[in-house]
C-alpha cells in the first residue's frame, strides 16, 4: 500500500509504503510523526473514510494537527471522485507516468519508497 501526504498543489510531503497486511490507521500513526516533524506549519490534514477511529483524535493530541475526514454522500451512485482526494488521485496519476511504478516490481518497501521519491523529482523539476 502506498500513503501519501501532499500539499494542496500535489507535491509530496511524505510516503510510505507498507504491505497489505498493516492497516491504514497504523500506517497513518508513523507517517504522520515523519511528516509533522519534518514539516511544523503543518496544521490541517484532509484524509479519506479509511483513516477514521481514534487517528483523529491521536493526531488533535499529539500533534496538534485537525485531521479533517471527506466522507463520500449516501446520494451519490457511481464513481466520484470527492473533494481533496482528487489532489491525491492526480498524484497518483502522475506516479503511474512513471513506468516502474506502475507494476509492484520493488521487493522492498524502502526502494519502492524511493522509487516514488525519484518520481516526483521528475515531476517537480519540469
Amino acid at each position: 500500500k502506498r500513503h501519501v501526504v501532499v500539499d494542496t498543489l500535489g507535491l509530496l510531503l511524505g510516503v510510505m509504503v507498507t504491505s497489505a497486511d498493516v492497516g491504514d490507521r497504523a500506517a497513518a500513526h508513523i507517517l504522520l510523526d515523519q511528516v509533522t516533524t519534518a514539516h511544523h506549519r503543518l496544521a490541517l490534514v484532509w484524509a479519506d473514510g479509511g483513516y477514521t477511529g481514534s487517528l483523529v483524535e491521536h493526531c488533535l493530541a499529539t500533534f496538534a494537527l485537525v485531521l479533517a475526514i471527506i466522507k463520500r454522500s449516501d446520494n451519490v451512485k457511481g464513481f466520484v471522485v470527492l473533494p481533496k482526494r482528487w489532489i491525491v488521485e492526480r498524484l497518483f496519476a502522475h506516479l503511474m507516468r512513471t513506468r516502474r511504478l506502475v507494476r509492484d516490481f520493488e521487493r522492498r518497501t524502502s526502494s519502492a519508497e524511493a522509487m516514488i521519491y525519484w518520481s516526483m523529482v521528475l515531476l517537480m523539476t519540469r
